[in-house]
C-alpha cells in the first residue's frame, strides 16, 4: 500500500479539487488555506508600505502570493512557482437557453483543448461566478457551485452512427448542447436556476462566467489504489502543491533565504493572453511593488530579479501503454516515479541545464525522485507558462510537471506519490539554503 505521507497529501489534494470546479473557486480555495496559515490579502488600492509576512493578491481566476521574512532586504531574490488555475471544459454562452425537437438545452462553447468524447454521457453541474448589482453602483461577485446532476451531453446511439468506433467523429461543435429538461426553451430559465442556487435575485445578475463540470467526485484507482483519478488534475495538482509549499516555507522552523512566491494564472489553456494570464504584467507589477513597499529602489528590483529562479509547474505526459510509439523512445515517464523535468530545444519549455541542476539539487535534498521528459520530435510539442515567465521577467526557469494520462479529459489520472514529491521539492526550492 502507498506510504501514509503520500496518502495524506493526496487526500488533501482531492478535497481541494472537489471544492474547486472553476478557476474562481481555485483562487478561493487557495486564499482560504493561505489565510488559515496567517497570510493576509492586499488590495490594489491599499498602501503596501512596510508589508511583510504572508501576503497575497487575488484577481478573478488568478492569485499571486508571497512571503517576506522579517528583516528581508529589499533586493532579496525571488523563488517563484508558476501554475495555472484553468482547465479545458465547456463554458456557458451569454444567451444560454436553447433547444430543439422538444428538448430544452443549454448553449455552450468549447474552452481550451477538450477531447469532447470524454464529456459525453456524464452527469454535469454548473460552477463559476455571478456579477451582481452592488452598493453605490459598484458590482459585486458571487461564486456559485451546483454539484447536482443537472445536465448531460448525450452520445448518439451506435445504431444511428455505426462508424463511431472507426474514428469518424460527428460535428461536435453542433452537437454538444447539453440537455436538461423537456419542452420548449424558456428565456432566463438557466439564470433563475443559478441565481437561486447562489441565494441571489435573478434581477440583480448583470453578467456571469459559468462553466460545466463533472460531478463525479475525485478518488483513487488501482489494485493498491496507487493512482489518483479526478477532473482538473491539470493543473490543480500544481496549484495545490504550490500552496502547500508556500505555507510550509512560511511556517517552517527555518526562515526562507529568499522571497517565496506562488503565481497562479488564469487562461493558460487558451494562450494566457488576458489581464490575469501569464502574458500580462500582473506578476511583474506585484513583485516590483512588493520591493518598493520594503523601501527598495529600481536597483533593488533588478538585483531581486537577477538572483531569481522560477519553477513552472504543469501536468506532463506519462507514457501511454497503448500508444507508446507516440512518445520519445528514451523518455517514457511513469506515474509514481517523481515529477518530470520538461525539455524542448525550441523553447516550448524554458528548461536549460542551469534550471535542471537547481531542480535536481532540490529533489536530492527533498529525497524525491524525478524523471526527464522530451516530446516525440515527430509530433507537435505542448507548452506552458514557463517560456512566458522567462521572457517577461528574464529569470532562469525550469518547466516541470507530474506525469499523468488522459490529459485534458473530463477525468484524468496520475500517480498517488507524485503530487507529494512535487510539493516537497517546491518547498525545498522556496526555503533555500
Amino acid at each position: 500500500m502507498t506510504p501514509a505521507p503520500h496518502r495524506s497529501h493526496t487526500d488533501d489534494l482531492l478535497s481541494f479539487i472537489a471544492a474547486s470546479p472553476s478557476p474562481y473557486h481555485v483562487v478561493a480555495s487557495a486564499a482560504q488555506r493561505l489565510e488559515k496559515a496567517g497570510f493576509r490579502e492586499l488590495r490594489g488600492t491599499d498602501d503596501w508600505t512596510g508589508a511583510t509576512g504572508g501576503l497575497f493578491v487575488s484577481r478573478a481566476g488568478a492569485l499571486i502570493a508571497w512571503y517576506v521574512p522579517e528583516g528581508a532586504a529589499a533586493h532579496t531574490p525571488f523563488r517563484i512557482v508558476g501554475t495555472h488555475t484553468d482547465s479545458p471544459n465547456l463554458r456557458i454562452k451569454p444567451a444560454p437557453d436553447t433547444g430543439t425537437s422538444g428538448w430544452r438545452q443549454i448553449g455552450v462553447e468549447i474552452y481550451g483543448g477538450v477531447p469532447l468524447n470524454t464529456w459525453l454521457d456524464r452527469d454535469l453541474g454548473i460552477s463559476g461566478r455571478l456579477a451582481l448589482r452592488g452598493p453605490d453602483g459598484v458590482p459585486r461577485s458571487r461564486l456559485v457551485q451546483i454539484d447536482e446532476p443537472l445536465l448531460r451531453v448525450p452520445q448518439l446511439a451506435i445504431h444511428l452512427d455505426r462508424s463511431v468506433n472507426e474514428g469518424v467523429a460527428l460535428d461536435r461543435q453542433r452537437h454538444i448542447a447539453p440537455i436538461w429538461a423537456l419542452g420548449e426553451p424558456r428565456e432566463g430559465e438557466l439564470l433563475r436556476r443559478v441565481a437561486a442556487a447562489a441565494g441571489e435575485d435573478p434581477a440583480d445578475v448583470l453578467g456571469w462566467d459559468l462553466m460545466l463540470h463533472d460531478i463525479q467526485p475525485p478518488g483513487y484507482l488501482g489494485v493498491d489504489r496507487e493512482f489518483v483519478v479526478a477532473s482538473r488534475l491539470d493543473n490543480q495538482v500544481s496549484v495545490h502543491a504550490g500552496v502547500t509549499a508556500l505555507v510550509d516555507a512560511a511556517t517552517g522552523a527555518a526562515q526562507p533565504a529568499f522571497i517565496p512566491v506562488l503565481a497562479a494564472f488564469d487562461h493558460e489553456e487558451v494562450g494566457s493572453g488576458s489581464e490575469t494570464g501569464a502574458q500580462s504584467p500582473m506578476l511583474e507589477r506585484i513583485l516590483s511593488r512588493s520591493v518598493a513597499a520594503r523601501g527598495g529602489s529600481d536597483e533593488d528590483w533588478s538585483r531581486a530579479l537577477a538572483g531569481a529562479f522560477c519553477v513552472s509547474a504543469d501536468m506532463a505526459h506519462a507514457v501511454h501503454p497503448n500508444y507508446s510509439e507516440r512518445h520519445d523512445p528514451d523518455h517514457r515517464p511513469l506515474p509514481n516515479g517523481g515529477p518530470t523535468v520538461k525539455v524542448n530545444v525550441n523553447q516550448r519549455y524554458a528548461t536549460d541545464s542551469t534550471g535542471i541542476a537547481m531542480f535536481t539539487a532540490a529533489a536530492e535534498q527533498a529525497g524525491a525522485p524525478w524523471q526527464p521528459f522530451v516530446s516525440n520530435n515527430a509530433m507537435p510539442c505542448g507548452t506552458s507558462i514557463g517560456p512566458l515567465t522567462a521572457a517577461r521577467l528574464g529569470v532562469t526557469t525550469v518547466d516541470v510537471g507530474v506525469p499523468g494520462l488522459s490529459m485534458h479529459s473530463a477525468r484524468e489520472l496520475c500517480g498517488v506519490r507524485d503530487p507529494g514529491y512535487l510539493a516537497a521539492i517546491l518547498t525545498t526550492i522556496m526555503v533555500g539554503d
